[in-house]
């Protein structure tokens, strides 16, 4: 494959299709040429969390970039000791034995053997060794290229020119912080993208949402203007098996655009963006959601009716809070209903809501799930509900006409905060939610939004 250790065909892709070397390395050149980099002094990009999503991204700079030895080095961090289970194990090895690029080249590099020996219960593997040989603890039936993993935070990250970051964002704060005590003596500013979609609520001195973008930027000192956030509506194995799919990359002009230009491949095209932070919290809500979508659909036998009627109240609370939140939220719309469409479609938060309502699950098992990682929905339903039962936030209630906390018309909300934070109900009432007879139009929900100054720039931390 491209972009492996050992690779001697690396104009190809894994399917056999080429590309144009020459312009994937001017692209590299260019980005070399804005970091200042010399001749001898290679581009260093490291992908920090070893997700589905950051593991994806990081090889796909491998498969792209990694050719280019001397020009640019890609790695990627994970903490050590994570051991692979016996069943997993053994997946694994079928995985393998159905692959035939895969086999040959875990034969050929003398690492195949090992496989055997997990699948027999002979040896114990570890996360941070399998993902060497391209295969992500969370998304073991897609193989990716080998990747260069590094276990050492410090060693990871210390002279690093772009830090990916691929962590959660309950993980993203406690790292950056331990990274920011390794560049305290740094001399040059480092570029961080961030993968993350997922938010914090803070009630103090006014309440307000706190992105990752916003988190690394408090941990390490690095300025706004060099972090970044990229997201999209797309499924990460699939991104991989070349499934045509876009994103945006938002942030500062100065990086975004050749950041944009970077990252952007025939199947996976990258727009830019300046409005990073509603971006990056839209990327947060439909997972919330999507939950409740995964939910409706286990109860109900997939029935589409039912599904249909919890997308059209979802979607307009999702289209209230996004006018709350953002000064012109129209151009918000087409990007937040495409990632909530492919996240209801395929994503591990619907997969969650239908695993917990058909009891396979439960929220005692906590939020990172084997064979999937962190559910990033569950902390973002509590952080969303704690912020709009603010009454310093209060809207006009449509019966009555008095001043109610925002939440107040958001039921689907308030139901999965009683049923993941509180737990006081079970899974059956989103439906109780959704068959309410005293329960508003959609149409309304989004009539009231759109003729009313909603906007609180207050609760994205803007004056």
């Amino acid at each position: 494959m491209v972009g492996s250790i050992d690779t001697l065909h690396p104009s190809l892709y894994s399917d056999g299709s080429s590309y144009n070397c020459n312009g994937l390395e001017e692209k590299l050149d260019e980005l070399r040429r804005l970091l200042g980099k010399g001749a001898d002094d290679p581009l260093r990009i490291v992908s920090v969390g070893a997700g589905a999503w950051g593991s994806v991204f990081a090889a796909l700079l491998q498969d792209s970039y990694g050719q280019f030895r001397e020009k640019v080095q890609i790695r990627i961090w994970r903490r050590p000791g994570k051991a692979v289970d016996r069943a997993t194990a053994e997946h694994l090895f079928e995985v393998i034995n159905s692959r035939e690029d895969v086999l040959r080249r875990l034969i050929r590099r003398c690492a195949y053997l090992k496989y055997v020996e997990a699948r027999l219960g002979d040896r114990t593997l570890f996360a941070d060794e399998i993902l060497k040989d391209g295969f992500c603890l969370n998304m073991i039936d897609t193989p990716l290229c080998p990747l260069k993993v590094v276990t050492n935070l410090q060693e990871a990250v210390w002279d690093a020119d772009i830090v990916v970051n691929g962590l959660p964002s309950t993980e993203t704060r406690e790292v950056f912080e331990e990274i920011s005590n390794y560049w305290k003596e740094r001399i040059t500013v480092p570029i961080i993208i961030s993968l993350s979609k997922g938010i914090e609520a803070a009630l103090e001195p006014v309440p307000h949402i706190i992105t990752p973008t916003q988190m690394i930027n408090r941990a390490t000192g690095v300025p706004i203007e060099n972090v970044l956030y990229l997201g999209g509506p797309n499924i990460a194995s699939e991104i991989y098996n070349k499934e045509y799919a876009n994103a945006r990359i938002c942030g500062a002009e100065k990086w975004r655009k050749p950041l944009a230009k970077f990252l952007r491949h025939p199947h996976f095209i990258v727009w830019d963006n300046s409005d990073l932070v509603t971006h990056e919290v839209m990327g947060g809500l439909k997972n919330v959601y999507a939950i409740g979508a995964g939910m409706v659909a286990a109860l109900t036998n997939e029935s589409a009716t039912s599904k249909s009627v919890y997308f059209a109240h979802c979607t307009s609370e999702m289209i209230f809070i996004t006018h709350l939140l953002a000064e012109e939220p129209e151009k918000l719309a087409g990007p937040l209903l495409a990632d909530t469409y492919v996240t209801l479609l395929k994503g591990r938060n619907a997969w969650y809501g239908q695993m917990l309502a058909k009891g396979e699950l439960s929220r005692d098992m906590g939020d990172n799930i084997r064979g999937k990682g962190m559910i990033q929905g569950v902390s973002a339903v509590g952080a969303f509900y704690e912020l709009l039962s603010q009454s310093s936030l209060s809207v006009l209630h449509p019966d009555g006409n008095k001043p109610v906390a925002p939440v107040e018309l958001c039921p689907i909300l308030k139901t999965l905060y009683k049923i993941l934070i509180t737990r006081e109900k079970s899974s059956q009432a989103i439906l109780q939610a959704l068959r309410d007879e005293t329960l508003t139009d959609p149409r309304d929900r989004i009539e009231i939004a759109q003729s009313h100054a909603f906007y609180r720039p207050s609760l994205l931390g803007q004056p």
